[in-house]
C-alpha cells in the first residue's frame, strides 16, 4: 500500500500534473537494518524527479514488499518547498525466528529432526504468514500420507525481549496432534460377478480394511495407497483374462472423524483368450527358442501381467525373459514389443514385435568412488572387460560380486552407462561404488558351554601384507589389497582359545584360488557341570593348524567353488580322565584332509540377502592307518570289552570297588594303554551339508529356509568313533571354545550345548524358518527385524537317529549392522522341549552379540 499525503501544516497541494524533485530521504522504524539498506531496496535516489503520487512510488513499494522482510511499509511526504519535497519511509520489519519447540504425542528428537528438514525451519528466518502456512501444510500432509487425516497443527509465537525489553526476535511452538489414524469400512465393490470381494481386496496391498481378526496388518487409508491399489485391481483381472476391466466409479467418503468408506465400481468385460502369437524382425534366435522363453501358448486364459513379464520384467534383473534373452548376448540396443493385431470375439491375436539393432560391446571399464580399495582388487572381480560382448547377466553379476567382497556399501554400487553409441556398437560402463568399513572388532559375552564366554577378534578384511613394512601404509593398518588377517582370542572359566588365519583370495593375483592358513592354540581344563567348577589340574592342550585352498569352477557354472584344506592338531592330555578320554596322560594327532562342494548365489546385499541360495558339502577324513599300520584292532576291542566286563563285576553304580582291587586297577591301566593305542592317530571320516534359501514373499519381505546335517563315521569299527570332531547342540555358538574339532550347532530357545551329552554326540541335524523384514538398509544403518522356527537334535549313532525327533523352539529378533559398530543382535526364543535330562519346557532363553567395526 502506498500512503502519500503533506505532513506540513501549510495549506499546499500536491499536484500529480508535476514532477517533484527530492530533497531527502529518510527511514522510520529500522530495527536490524540500516537507513542506508533500505534506502538502497528502493532506488530512489537524492534529486530524482518523480510524481507524487505516481508510478515510481508504486513501484518501489512494490519492491519493498517482495524482500519479505516487512510487514508493513508506507511513504509520506514529510516537508514540501516548492518542487523539493522530503520522503520519510515508514517500514515494520516482520520478526525474525529465534527457536523452534514441537509439542505432541510422537514428537520424537528424529521426527522433529525431519520435519525441520522438510519445512527448512532455522533460527533467522523471517516469519511471514506465507511460513506460517506453508510450515502448518507440510506437516499436516507429512501425517496425512501415513493415514492421519485428523491431523491438526497448532503454531503460535511469544516474544524474546533483549535486556531493555525490546523485541528482537520470536519464539516459535508448534502443537502436532496427528490424532488416531482413518480406518477404512466399508471397503465394498459392485459390478464384480467373477473375481470375488476378497480377491480384490487381498490385491489391494496398501488399503486394508478394518477388520478385529486380522492383527498382522493395520487398517489404515492413504491418498497415494489407494490409487496404487486401483492399478492393482486392474492387473488382478487382466491376470485372469478380463482385458477390458475398467474402473468407472470410486467414492471415499467419511462416515466419521474416525472411520472412511469406500466403493468401487467395476466394469469386468468379457474375458479373452491368446490366439496367434507370431515373432517379427527375429533373425538371432527362431521362432521356437522365443516362443519357448515366451512360454505363453494359444488357448491359455488372456494374461496382460504375465505376457509384459515375459517380454520384460522389471522387477527381477535376471529374469528368464525375452529382453534378457537378448541383453544377455550383446544386443543392448533391442526394443521388443508386444503389439494386439486383431480381437476375434474371445481371442486376441499378437505379434511380438523384434528390433535387434547391433551387438554392442564394452569399449572403456572403469572404477570411481574406491578410497581405500586398491584398483586391482576390483577389477579381478569384474566380469566385464574392454572388447567383449555386452551381457547385462555379466553387469548383474559384477554388481553382486563386488557387493560380496564386503569392502562397499551394496546399496550404492551402481553401473552407469556411459558413450552409449547404438551406430557404432559401443559403450562404455563406469561402476560407481562406496567405501564403507571392512574391519572388524568383535566383542562377544554371554553364558554358554557352563559359564561366562568372553571373545575378543581383530578382523582385518581388506589387508594388505606387501604393506606390512611400510610404516606410511599403517592408516591405522596397512589395508586395500583384499586380503584377511584375522586374530582371536575366547576364554571362559575353563578354557583358553588363541588363533591367526590369514587368507588370500587371489593367490598370485591372476586367478580366484583362494589360500587359507591358520594357527591356533588352546588349553583347555576339566569342567564340573554340576558343581560349576573347573578342575585346573586335569586339562589339555591344543596346537594345530591348517593350509588350505579354494578354487572357483566354470562347471556346473561359475558359482561353484571346489575347496581342500590339510589340517594337523596336536592333543596333549595332562591328568584329562573322562568317559572318551581313558588315556589321561596321554596324546593324539589328527592329521585330516578337507574337500568341500559349495555353490553361493546369494543376493547383492550379503547383510540382508533378499533372493537365491548359499550351499556346501563337506567331507573330512584321515588315513586309514588301520589298514597298514599292523595292529590287530579286533584283538584290543576282545580285550578291552572283557575288562570292561570285569570293571563292572566288581565295581559298584557308584564307582566304587567291591572286589578284586589290585586287578580292577590293572584293568584300568591296561584300558588307557588299549585306548592309547586306538587314538594314537585319529581314524574318522566327517560329512557335513548345510544349505540356505532366500526367497522373497513380497517387497523386501524375505523367507530363509535352512538345513543343516553331520555325521561322524570310523573306517574301523574295532577301531571304534575317535573322542574327537563331535556335535553339540543348542544355544547361540558362544560355546564353541574348544578346537579338538567339535562342531557346535546353534539352536535358539535352549541354553548352548544343552541338547547334546557331555561328550557331544556323532549324527546331528537342524532345520529353520526365519522371515525377515528391513526397517533400513542405508548405508549408516541396516536394521532389519526377524521371526523365526527351527528344530534339531544330535544322536548317538544311526540305530538312535530319528529325523523327526527334534527340540523345537520359536521367537523372534532383531539385527543391526552400522560400520561404526559391526553386527549387533539379540534374539528371544522359546525352547518347546526339555533339555537333555530335564522334563520340562525349557522356556525363554535370550541370545545376543555385539561387534564392532572401524
Amino acid at each position: 500500500m502506498l500512503s502519500v499525503f503533506s505532513a506540513q501544516a501549510q495549506k499546499k497541494e500536491l499536484d500529480s500534473g508535476i514532477k517533484y524533485e527530492i530533497n531527502d530521504i529518510k527511514v522510520v522504524g529500522t530495527q536490524s537494518f540500516n537507513e542506508m539498506t533500505v534506502i538502497a531496496f528502493t532506488g530512489l535516489k537524492v534529486g530524482e524527479r518523480i510524481y507524487i503520487p505516481g508510478e515510481r512510488l508504486s513501484e518501489v513499494t512494490k519492491k519493498l514488499w517482495e524482500q519479505n522482510l516487512f510487514s508493513d511499509i508506507a511513504i509520506y511526504v514529510s516537508a514540501m518547498d516548492g518542487d523539493l519535497v522530503d520522503l520519510e519511509i515508514y517500514i515494520v520489519e516482520l520478526p525474525k525466528l529465534n527457536t523452534i519447540t514441537f509439542e505432541g504425542k510422537g514428537m520424537r528428537k528424529g521426527v522433529v529432526k525431519e520435519i525441520k528438514k522438510e519445512t527448512d525451519l532455522k533460527p533467522g528466518l523471517k516469519i511471514t504468514k506465507n511460513l506460517l502456512t506453508t510450515t502448518k501444510n507440510i506437516i499436516k500432509n507429512k501425517y496425512v500420507e501415513k493415514g492421519f487425516y485428523n491431523t491438526e497443527v497448532l503454531i503460535s509465537t511469544t516474544p524474546e525481549v533483549d535486556s531493555t525489553g525490546t523485541e528482537i526476535a520470536k519464539n516459535m511452538n508448534i502443537i502436532v496432534n496427528k490424532g488416531k489414524r482413518v480406518k477404512v469400512r466399508p471397503l465394498e465393490f459392485e459390478g464384480n460377478e467373477n473375481l470375488s470381494d476378497g480377491k480384490l481386496r487381498r490385491s489391494m496391498k496398501n488399503t486394508k480394511r478394518r477388520n478385529p481378526v486380522r492383527l498382522w496388518k493395520m487398517s489404515k487409508f492413504t491418498e497415494a495407497g489407494y490409487e496404487e491399489d486401483k492399478a492393482s485391481i486392474i492387473e488382478k483381472y487382466k491376470s485372469n483374462g478380463y482385458r477390458d476391466a475398467r474402473i468407472i466409479k470410486d467414492s471415499v467418503f467419511e462416515r466419521n472423524r474416525k472411520n472412511i468408506g469406500i466403493n468401487i465400481e467395476i466394469e469386468e468385460g468379457q474375458k479373452y483368450y491368446f490366439g496367434d502369437i507370431k515373432f517379427l524382425g527375429n533373425s538371432v534366435y527362431t521362432d521356437g527358442q522365443l516362443r519357448q522363453t515366451l512360454g505363453i501358448t494359444k488357448g491359455e486364459v488372456y494374461n496382460g501381467t504375465l505376457l509384459k513379464k515375459r517380454i520384460e520384467d522389471n522387477t527381477d534383473p535376471e529374469a528368464f525373459d525375452l529382453t534378457n534373452l537378448y541383453q544377455n548376448n550383446g544386443y543392448l540396443f533391442s526394443q521388443i514389443n508386444a503389439v494386439e493385431v486383431a480381437v476375434r470375439q474371445d481371442t486376441i491375436d499378437y505379434e511380438i514385435r523384434i528390433r535387434e539393432g547391433k551387438k554392442a560391446y564394452f569399449d572403456h571399464i572403469t572404477v570411481v568412488g574406491n578410497t581405500k580399495t586398491n584398483d586391482h582388487v576390483i577389477y579381478r572381480e569384474l566380469r566385464t572387460r574392454p572388447g567383449q560382448e555386452y551381457s547385462k547377466r555379466d553387469v548383474v553379476r559384477t554388481i553382486r560380486e563386488l557387493s560380496q567382497l564386503g569392502f562397499f556399501d551394496p546399496e550404492q554400487i551402481s553401473p552407469n552407462f556411459k558413450n552409449v553409441d547404438p551406430n557404432n556398437g559401443t559403450l562404455d560402463m563406469e561402476y560407481s561404488v562406496v567405501e564403507k568399513g571392512s574391519s572388524q572388532i568383535e566383542l562377544q559375552g554371554g553364558y554358554g558351554g557352563g559359564g561366562f564366554v568372553g571373545t575378543l577378534g581383530l578382523s582385518f578384511n581388506n589387508f594388505s601384507l606387501r604393506n606390512i613394512l611400510n610404516k606410511e601404509a599403517y592408516t591405522p593398518i596397512p589395508m586395500g589389497d583384499g586380503q584377511k588377517l584375522a586374530l582371536r582370542a575366547q576364554a571362559s572359566s575353563f578354557y583358553q582359545t588363541y588363533s591367526i588365519s590369514l587368507t588370500e583370495p587371489w593367490l598370485g593375483g591372476k586367478r580366484p584360488v583362494q589360500l587359507s592358513t591358520s594357527f591356533s592354540h588352546t588349553v583347555q581344563y576339566r569342567y564340573d557341570f554340576q558343581n560349576r567348577e573347573a578342575d585346573r589340574d586335569q586339562r589339555f592342550l591344543i596346537t594345530g593348524g591348517s593350509v588350505g585352498l579354494a578354487k572357483r569352477l566354470t562347471w556346473p557354472d561359475d558359482s561353484f567353488t571346489f575347496s581342500n584344506a590339510v589340517s594337523f592338531q596336536h592333543y596333549n592330555l595332562k591328568n584329562y580322565n573322562t568317559g572318551l578320554f581313558t588315556f589321561g596322560d596321554g596324546y593324539s594327532n589328527n592329521l585330516a584332509y578337507t574337500v568341500g562342494l559349495s555353490r553361493n548365489n546369494v543376493g547383492n546385499n550379503p547383510i540382508y540377502p533378499k533372493f537365491g541360495a548359499n550351499f556346501s558339502l563337506t567331507a573330512k577324513m584321515t588315513l586309514p592307518y588301520s589298514a597298514f599300520n599292523g595292529v590287530n584292532y579286533e584283538a584290543l576291542k576282545d580285550e578291552r570289552d572283557g575288562l570292561d566286563a570285569f570293571i563292572l563285576e566288581n565295581v559298584n553304580s557308584q564307582g566304587q570297588i567291591i572286589d578284586n582291587e589290585g586287578a580292577v586297577i590293572d584293568a584300568r591301566d591296561r584300558i588307557s594303554e588299549i585306548d592309547q593305542e586306538r587314538f594314537k592317530w585319529l581314524e574318522y571320516y566327517k560329512i557335513k551339508f548345510s544349505g540356505e534359501w532366500y526367497t522373497k514373499l513380497y517387497d523386501d519381505l524375505v523367507l530363509k529356509t535352512g538345513t543343516e546335517f553331520g555325521f561322524l563315521g570310523a573306517y574301523n569299527g574295532d577301531r571304534g568313533i575317535v573322542p574327537f570332531e563331535r556335535f553339540f547342540v543348542g544355544g547361540d555358538g558362544l560355546g564353541a571354545y574348544s578346537l579338538d574339532g567339535r562342531e557346535v550347532i546353534q539352536l535358539r530357545g535352549y541354553p548352548n550345548q544343552s541338547l547334546s551329552p557331555q561328550d557331544g554326540n556323532t549324527i546331528f541335524n537342524k532345520f529353520s524358518l526365519e522371515v525377515r523384514y528391513p526397517i533400513t538398509l542405508k548405508q549408516l544403518a541396516s536394521i532389519y527385524v526377524l521371526g523365526f522356527a527351527e528344530g534339531g537334535n544330535s544322536y548317538d549313532g544311526f540305530r538312535d537317529y530319528n529325523p523327526f525327533s527334534i527340540k523345537r523352539s520359536a521367537g523372534a529378533g532383531l539385527r543391526i549392522f552400522m560400520p561404526a559398530f559391526g553386527l549387533l543382535g539379540i534374539d528371544f526364543g522359546y525352547g518347546f522341549d526339555p533339555v537333555l535330562g530335564g522334563t520340562e519346557p525349557n522356556g525363554w532363553e535370550t541370545h545376543f552379540i555385539i561387534g564392532q567395526q572401524f
